[in-house]
Formats: structure tokens, sequence, C-alpha cells
């Protein structure tokens, strides 16, 4: 018995005036199509539908971040609203983190290299309008300690709570990864952060060395 073909489906008339929905409606039953084939490929390899879903998700962020981006391009560098001083500090953390150069930070985060030199010459001027602020006041050691440690996760997140304290018992500094773990989620001890006291204590840099390093098998 021969094969019946379908013959193709004409277009509708005028279907040129319907081109941007038609477009936004195929985008979504494509993403019904996908969601109903992941489901199924989950319950055979959940690993892999999980890696889809996190290279996927990447992708449709950096999507939304061009779009962003495109809008604030549009707009005259000298009325572009200004980032606020805790934003400034977390540019030149994000631009720690990713190793750009002034003038890639300029190019990502749409201002002017002249600019993120400003930023980085007056880092820690002590003033209440300063350029560039910490989100929280930053009074004592230990309150410096944790904002490291929370950042440390957000632009290293490979990172777990083992690891952080590895890195900084390189720097001198032993914390306990309970310690980093308990900073990791804010923390409070009492109403106040984190006593120096309270699973914090210095260490000289050179007794890491003499130590056995860690067995790079016990994890994150």
């Amino acid at each position: 018995m021969a094969k019946q073909t379908v013959p193709p489906l004409p277009p509708p008339k005028h279907w040129p005036r319907r081109v941007r929905s038609a477009a936004v409606h195929a985008i979504a039953l494509a993403r019904l199509a996908l969601t109903t084939a992941r489901g199924q490929a989950n319950s055979a390899d959940p690993g892999s539908g999980r890696l889809a879903r996190l290279s996927e998700e990447i992708l449709l962020t950096k999507e939304e971040m061009r779009i962003k981006d495109a809008r604030m391009a549009g707009i005259p560098a000298q009325r572009r609203p200004h980032y606020l001083p805790i934003e400034r500090l977390a540019i030149l953390e994000l631009r720690a983190a990713r190793r750009w150069s002034q003038a890639q930070t300029a190019d990502h985060m749409l201002v002017t290299p002249a600019t993120v030199a400003s930023w980085l010459r007056r880092i820690d001027e002590e003033r209440p309008a300063a350029l560039v602020q910490i989100r929280e006041p930053v009074n004592r050691f230990p309150d410096f300690v944790a904002h490291v440690v929370r950042k440390l996760k957000v632009l290293c997140p490979t990172m777990g709570k083992v690891r952080i304290a590895q890195f900084l018992e390189r720097a001198g500094l032993h914390l306990g990864s309970t310690t980093v773990a308990r900073m990791l989620v804010g923390g409070r001890l009492g109403g106040s952060l984190l006593p120096a006291h309270h699973g914090l204590r210095r260490v000289h840099p050179e007794s890491h060395q003499r130590r056995r390093p860690p067995d790079a098998r016990q994890g994150n």
C-alpha cells in the first residue's frame, strides 16, 4: 500500500500582516514541545535533563541582558542614570571575578573607561557621599570577612563552604566551614554578626604552608 503524502499547508491569506504574532506563537509552541520532551527524557536521564536546563537558562539570560543593554545603549552616555555607590562596588567585584580590563568593564557595564578608572581611584574614600560604598557598614573585621565570604559564593559559585574556608586559610585566616555556612545565610549570633571569638581566628600564613594540605576528596 502506497504511503499517502500530506499536501503542504498553504499559508493563510494576508499572512504578512501577522508575522510578529506568528513568531511569538511559534516560540510558545516550541517551548511547550521542549517541556513535554524534556519531561519524558528526565525520567530516563535526570542528570542530562538538568544540564540541558542550565545551559538553556544561560542562553536565555544572555538574550535578556542583550535586550536590556540595547535599551541603555540607545541613551546618550551623559543622560544615562548613574549607578548607585553600592552598585559601583558590585561592578568592581564582578570585574575582579571576570578578570576584565578597565575597557572591558566599561564596555560590559555601558560606562566609559574613565568612569571605571575613577571608581578604582576613589574606591577607599571615607565620607558619607563616597563614590563607591559597601551595602552594609563594615566597622569590625568579622563583618568584612562575612562580606567577602558571601561575595565569593556569588562570584565564584562553584566554591563550597569547605573550599572557601581553605582559600581564606591560605591568606592567613582560619575559618571553620561551619562558620562559613553561617555567614552564607547571613548568620547573626545574639543580634551581632559573628563575633570575633566565634570560630574566627588569625593564623600566620607560613603556618599553613607547614601544615599538610587538605584532602581534595573532602568535597565542598
